[in-house]
């Protein structure tokens, strides 16, 4: 089964802002461009972009790569669970990577590393210096769960409640625990 990528990109960027936060540009592209980029660079077979109603990422040309798709979260103000809630209705394949659309520093192979990993079926989380970060890698056995779970909840809820134990895979690789919420992140 080809492998998928959840890219929660729905959020309204108040800290950052801007509701424009991921068209920030970040080494020559837009911010949710190179977050892609880095899912496909490391071998993710489909990526899916979960972006808010109204919100155009038409500036995002990776967005025209025919492995990535777009969709519309009806209502992103529920949080982000909703989005990945929203992307794994979306997609299929296995394993399941989540990378929020503002995490733009992630190594493809990091993704390559993590994407091997879960060939095991395990809930892969990389970690760096002892500290977890994204992207998290599920088995699609989880799919079910997350579609049922309340859509305010967080993945962490539901992995506990599946009883879901996570691997850590150390990496050397500080993008996985460098999001960006403000303009000093960049």
């Amino acid at each position: 089964m080809s492998s998928v990528a959840i890219v929660p990109a729905a959020g309204k960027g108040e800290r950052f802002g801007s509701p424009l936060k991921l068209l920030a540009d970040v080494g020559g592209e837009p911010m949710l461009g190179r977050t892609i980029r880095s899912l496909l660079e490391g071998g993710v077979d489909h990526v899916v972009v979960v972006a808010g109603p109204g919100v155009s990422v038409a500036a995002v040309t990776a967005l025209q790569d025919p492995r990535v798709t777009l969709v519309v979260n009806p209502d992103p103000s529920r949080g982000m669970f909703s989005s990945i809630q929203t992307g794994v209705g979306a997609a299929e394949g296995e394993p399941i990577l989540v990378l929020p659309g503002d995490m733009p520093f992630v190594r493809g192979g990091t993704v390559a590393a993590l994407l091997t990993a879960a060939r095991l079926g395990d809930v892969i989380s990389p970690r760096y210096r002892g500290q977890r970060g994204h992207p998290i890698a599920l088995p699609a056995r989880l799919r079910s769960e997350i579609m049922k779970a309340d859509p305010t909840s967080n993945l962490s809820a539901v992995l506990q409640a599946a009883d879901e134990d996570r691997v850590e895979l150390d990496v050397d690789d500080p993008g996985i625990l460098r999001d960006v919420d403000t303009t000093k992140d960049l």
